[in-house]
């Protein structure tokens, strides 16, 4: 079994992994001067092929100190640099900005198939249960609904707090033992 570097594990917790994957193929009716034989009658396949990516809303609480809006940022950094299927971008409850609707907003102009929110809190709390949903527009308890992008409807589901995770409790053993190495 390969390793996985210890980062990886720091923040694998905070994001799913969307089952939604779609492959679009581009194809024309009618056979044009300079293009390929038809492999099915009527259909034209021209060899595009694109993955299309994922959106990744990652929810933060905001503070008045720089703390929160630099951890979110972070994470969200580092979910880039190791995973280019998604697009993924910061939003905040309140006092930072981007908020929530300003960051749905700017995935209107990107290039994805479904947009996953994920609230990097630890637990379920009001933020969780009424805020967050009532800011992306799905009632309260329900977790799948649709964003509408340039006129199309795309899936929208809403991910858990971090919450209970042997990941966590790694993470808290690892941040005692640097707090105990300081003894």
């Amino acid at each position: 079994m390969q390793s996985k570097p210890e980062s990886y594990y720091d923040y694998r917790y905070i994001f799913i992994r969307s089952v939604f994957s779609c492959w679009v193929f581009s194809i024309r009716k009618n056979n044009k001067p300079g293009g390929y034989p038809r492999k099915t009658p009527g259909i034209h396949y021209t060899g595009v092929i694109h993955m299309s990516k994922k959106g990744m809303l990652l929810v933060g609480h905001g503070s008045t100190m720089p703390y929160n809006q630099e951890l979110v940022e972070k994470t969200a950094a580092m979910i880039k640099a190791h995973h280019a299927d998604y697009i993924v971008k910061c939003g905040f409850m309140n006092m930072n900005k981007p908020s929530i609707k300003e960051s749905m907003e700017a995935f209107k102009k990107e290039p994805i198939d479904a947009l996953v929110v994920v609230p990097l809190f630890l637990a379920k709390g009001v933020h969780i249960e009424k805020d967050i949903p009532g800011e992306i527009g799905l009632p309260e308890g329900v977790k799948k609904g649709s964003f509408v992008l340039n006129g199309t409807s795309i899936p929208l589901v809403y991910a858990e707090p971090i919450g209970s995770d042997p990941l966590l409790a790694d993470l808290m053993v690892k941040n005692a033992a640097k707090a105990l190495s300081t003894l």
